[in-house]
This record gives structure tokens, C-alpha cells and sequence, in this order.
């Protein structure tokens, strides 16, 4: 694997890892938004009994399935930042699968009595809550599919990508010189 020349590598194109990013984003949105349909704002952290599906819910966690989905609709712009993304998903949605598998009582004691559920947890939620950051994890290590380069033009593979150069020119130029052609660097 060649070196890269100068910091970091940048990747062309919509990148698979942007597009599930984005869905991932996209559906917890439209999870959150339906959710406070159904829940309205009243008895905000409460344990109201509303269920989406079989998914507990109250306006605190319809409010952070929003923000997680926009979340991930902003950070799918780049496929850096869908990465970070998957990232943050594993590690919050693993926190709150603890939590919930506290909440609900699979652990023998239970860390947690003294703050309640404020998210109205249940165990359909914890499963959601695995899945996800299971999902976070595939995205935070989703591989590259299109050509990456360096901003300075090289690809990974350490060829120039908008000039070609004849690999017996390459061989020619002693080591640490530039090669000049038509006065632009190379």
C-alpha cells in the first residue's frame, strides 16, 4: 500500500456508507415526527403508554429519534462524516440498550432505579436498540466503493490521477526531485 502524501484521503462520489447514513437518518426522522403525532407534547419524560407500533414512546424520545435522524441526514454529506456517524450510533444506541436492558429488568439489580424511565423503554426498544448499533458499527467500517485520492491528487495506490506519467520517466528522475513538465509540478 503506498503512502499518502499529504494528510488525508478523500473519496469521489455518493459513497454507499452516505447513502445508508442517510436512510438510517431519514427513518428515525420520520419515526420521531410520527411519534409526536401520536404523543403530543403533553407529560413530556412520562410514561404516557403510547406505543408506536410496538415501540413505547413520549415526546422526550420522539424528540431524540428527531435529532438523531437529522443527524444523520447533515452527516451523510460526506462520507467522513457518515462514518462518525455510525460511530455515534454504536455508542449511543449501545448506552441505551444498557439502560434499557436495565430498565426493563434483564439485569439482576438494577444500576439505574434511581433515574426512572424517562424514555418510557421497553423491550421492543431494545431491540431497536441493538439493531441500531449494530447498523452504527457496519457504517462506522463500511469500506470505500468509488476512486479516493489525497487533495493533492494522488490515489491511494500513489499514481497521479489527472496527469500520467511513463513509468520509465518515473525511473529516470532520481529520488527526491520533482519532475517538470510544461511548468506545473508533478
Amino acid at each position: 500500500m503506498a503512502r499518502l502524501k499529504e494528510g488525508r484521503t478523500q473519496v469521489s462520489g455518493l459513497q454507499p456508507v452516505q447513502m445508508l447514513a442517510a436512510l438510517v437518518g431519514l427513518v428515525y426522522l420520520a419515526f420521531g415526527i410520527i411519534g409526536l403525532i401520536v404523543t403530543g407534547f403533553g407529560d413530556f419524560a412520562g410514561s404516557t403508554g403510547s406505543t408506536l407500533w410496538v415501540f413505547a414512546v413520549n415526546p422526550l424520545h420522539n424528540i431524540i429519534h428527531i435529532v438523531v435522524g437529522v443527524l444523520g441526514v447533515l452527516m451523510a454529506v460526506k462520507s467522513s462524516g457518515a462514518r462518525t456517524y455510525g460511530w455515534l450510533l454504536l455508542v449511543a444506541f449501545g448506552v441505551l440498550l444498557l439502560w434499557g436492558l436495565a430498565v426493563t429488568g434483564v439485569f439482576a439489580t438494577n444500576p439505574v432505579s434511581g433515574l426512572g424511565n424517562p424514555l418510557a423503554l421497553n423491550a421492543a426498544d431494545n431491540w431497536l436498540h441493538l439493531g441500531t448499533a449494530l447498523l452504527g458499527l457496519i457504517i462506522a467500517v463500511m469500506p470505500a466503493r468509488k476512486a479516493a485520492g489525497t487533495p493533492g491528487g494522488t490515489s491511494d495506490a500513489g499514481d497521479r490521477m489527472h496527469t500520467a506519467r511513463a513509468p520509465a520517466e518515473e525511473s529516470r528522475q532520481p529520488r527526491g526531485r520533482k519532475l517538470w513538465r510544461r511548468g506545473t509540478a508533478h
